[in-house]
């Protein structure tokens, strides 16, 4: 397909400009079925009102994007993994929180006969206040802070390691290991808890399913070029730490990840620095030359 251009390559990626329906038709993808890791996006959510970055409301856009992941499953390995995160939705005009992204999923599964892994929270510990009309101004409602991730796969146990993602010991765990005295034994639960659970140093702790962080970056490299260069930054940049988590849990160095809504390309810019090969599309060529500015070198 003509409509979808290289717009730049690095030393483990490439990244195309188009629709990521013309790139499902042409050998960009077309050649990659059965042979991607990880396909972690971030899709235009389902919003009440229509922003510069494109999106759609109600069926069209649950039949939308199902169609797009089920066409995407094709290209995942057996063992394989469909990240997608989207945000909580609104009915226009009215203080009531929309269903469609709970359809949207469950269409997700139904079409592209997948497996819901896990779900995550991403808690925007910066979120401004919204939906504005029933938070600040008649106070009815309290600010909506967090955004789902989906985690999807063509079989029950697809590859993953938490042992990849391991976080800090809390104050009182370092001290646990320290002293090695624990109350062990039956709990509430009836969960039988012994010593050897809790005293073994695995070199810190397995993480939560709420993932928490703010989206504030205001010098980062990616800001500092599009400003020296006079580009519009992308409205809606996703945090390193996000991509980071899920690359690192699902996938191994040299594997292959796709974004296909990549945006400002934060998804390409994590898996360059941890050596994974990736692809990114992304129909606005705004936002890629922008996107330019997260390498150190770009190939011609």
């Amino acid at each position: 397909m003509n409509n979808i251009k290289l717009a730049y390559k690095t030393e483990f990626g490439k990244c195309y400009n188009g629709k990521i329906e013309e790139a499902l038709k042409s050998m960009v993808l077309i050649g990659k079925k059965n042979k991607v890791n990880l396909i972690f996006t971030s899709p235009p959510f389902p919003l009440s009102r229509k922003k510069k970055y494109g999106n759609l409301n109600g069926e069209a856009y649950t039949n939308w994007l199902a169609n797009i992941c089920r066409s995407l499953s094709k290209l995942l390995t057996a063992d394989g993994s469909l990240v997608i995160e989207i945000g909580n939705a609104w009915e226009p005009s009215m203080p009531v929180m929309s269903s469609l992204p709970l359809k949207t999923l469950l269409a997700i599964l139904e079409k592209s006969k997948l497996y819901l892994c896990q779900q995550f929270i991403w808690y925007n510990s910066a979120k401004l206040p919204t939906p504005a009309q029933w938070v600040n101004v008649e106070r009815i409602r309290v600010k909506d802070s967090f955004t789902i991730i989906w985690w999807m796969s063509k079989t029950t146990k697809p590859k993953a390691d938490n042992s990849k993602i391991l976080v800090e010991y809390s104050s009182s765990m370092k001290k646990l290991l320290k002293t090695k005295e624990y109350n062990s034994g039956k709990r509430p639960s009836e969960h039988v808890i012994g010593k050897k659970s809790f005293l073994k140093d695995n070199g810190g702790a397995i993480p939560s399913n709420v993932l928490i962080g703010a989206n504030t970056e205001s010098s980062s490299k990616y800001i500092t070029y599009c400003k020296k260069n006079n580009i519009e930054i992308h409205p809606a940049r996703m945090p390193k730490f996000i991509p980071e988590f899920f690359i690192k849990f699902l996938t191994d160095p040299g594997e292959l990840i796709i974004d296909p809504f990549s945006g400002s390309n934060t998804t390409g810019e994590v898996a360059e620095k941890l050596k994974r090969n990736w692809l990114s599309i992304e129909a606005n060529s705004l936002y890629i030359d922008g996107s330019k500015g997260r390498f150190h070198q770009i190939k011609k």
